[in-house]
């Protein structure tokens, strides 16, 4: 429900934003952090702007920004926000005319009561004295050099090539000069998204989607969308976009971290994941070995053909072996039992021979490594039949079949579930 807002009773003031004869409601700090848009779909929407009040609720999703970014700020003060962002703030309020609906009261402070008075202060007088000392204009000569040097360092980078050939050592020179452009480019296109290269805002917007676009192969409105919102709640959880990574790769920060694991939640082992960023790096050293070592024997095009075909034939080859031991057996929710039955009854084996032991690298032996997984592969087949004789002693199932029986299983069972859930689908 819409909230009314309080001192109704007050004399309502001239709005000189409005225009004369309208009038402003007034309005407390605690009636601003009611209207934060949460919960209610109809609960309105308000920030605070030089203690005005604004109404958003039918604005964010116009929002030019994006509506992520000014949402983040409902129920809240977004005065420095607003300033932060803005580089015409007499052009941008124009706009925001229609949004008002009142200000603050003249017996609330023009800060919210939680923040420090005397630190908000300081800032808006620091802010002050950078203006006036000129510090927030741009630098045309600076920015021009650092243009040029992307230009002459992605040039050295074709030139390298075309001039000293694609052997090893030009194209790792190549390398180097190409994603130092790049990575200049990266900065450029930063600042040209944060309007800090031209003072016309206009000129910014066509230089950064030719740097961020042409190169870079980016997108400089995903570009902006994010990264604004991250400057406007930096490691704020679920508003800081860099922070999305969290729970799926990493979990960051300490409060995120015991949050999740007070839910036993876990994606990942995030006890060793200062390790596995490190898995990282070296995934990307198979990508730069492989490129290094083949590429100057099939070129690109051939290069990507054969990687391809490569990861196709490895993935067919992987999930066969995976699946013949796991498909088939049975898959249901835990039942908590003792770990020898809760492994056999989701592992089966693979006939042993000379040829099967290669082509699955003794996977299928798949009981025996579930039972003991640390066990060396090649003893595997010596503990086999204590396995057997353990399972003939409790009346437990050991399943070994054919290879190809085992692969021909795997279909069988995808089409048994496939009827199980038509038949769930069309009659239960």
């Amino acid at each position: 429900m819409a909230l009314q807002p309080a001192r109704e009773g007050k004399e309502a003031k001239k709005d000189p934003q409005s225009g004369a004869g309208s009038s402003m409601q007034l309005f407390t700090w605690e009636d601003i952090g009611l209207c934060t848009g949460q919960g209610h779909p109809q609960q309105e929407q308000w920030l605070v702007i030089d203690r005005k009040v604004y109404d958003i609720g039918q604005f964010y999703q116009r929002h030019p920004g994006g509506a992520q970014i000014i949402s983040h700020y409902a129920g809240q003060d977004a005065t420095d926000a607003f300033t932060a962002f803005h580089a015409n703030k007499a052009l941008v309020r124009k706009y925001m005319s229609s949004l008002l609906i009142g200000e603050l009261a003249q017996d609330q402070i023009s800060m919210e009561p939680s923040k420090n008075k005397l630190l908000v202060e300081d800032f808006h007088e620091l802010h002050a004295t950078i203006k006036r000392m000129g510090l927030l204009n741009p630098n045309g000569l600076f920015f021009f050099l650092i243009f040029l040097q992307i230009l002459l360092l992605e040039a050295a980078s074709w030139i390298t090539l075309w001039y000293f050939g694609t052997s090893l050592l030009p194209f790792l020179i190549s390398a180097v000069l190409l994603t130092t452009s790049l990575t200049q480019a990266g900065y450029l296109q930063h600042d040209l998204g944060h309007l800090s290269v031209f003072s016309k805002r206009k000129w910014n917007q066509v230089a950064h989607m030719f740097v961020i676009g042409q190169l870079m192969g980016m997108s400089a409105s995903w570009w902006k969308l994010m990264h604004f919102q991250h400057h406007a709640k930096p490691n704020c959880i679920y508003k800081d976009p860099d922070l999305s990574m969290h729970p799926t790769l990493f979990t960051l920060g300490k409060v995120l971290s015991v949050e999740l694991g007070m839910k036993k939640k876990k994606f990942m082992p995030y006890n060793h994941q200062h390790k596995y960023f490190f898995d990282l790096a070296w995934m990307l050293s198979f990508y730069i070995r492989f490129f290094l070592t083949y590429e100057p024997l099939l070129g690109v095009k051939s290069l990507l053909g054969f990687y391809l075909l490569l990861r196709v034939l490895e993935s067919i080859w992987f999930v066969w072996v995976l699946f013949m031991s796991h498909v088939p057996m049975n898959i249901d929710y835990d039942k908590n039992l003792d770990w020898f039955s809760t492994q056999l009854q989701a592992t089966c084996n693979v006939d042993q021979s000379l040829f099967n032991d290669w082509f699955t690298g003794h996977q299928n032996f798949q009981i025996e490594h579930h039972l003991f997984p640390t066990m060396p592969p090649y003893n595997y087949w010596k503990v086999a039949p204590l396995v057997k004789s353990l399972c003939a002693k409790h009346s437990i199932e050991y399943h070994c079949k054919p290879l190809l029986t085992a692969f021909a299983d795997v279909v069988h069972s995808l089409k048994d579930s496939g009827e199980l859930w038509l038949d769930a689908y069309l009659h239960k």
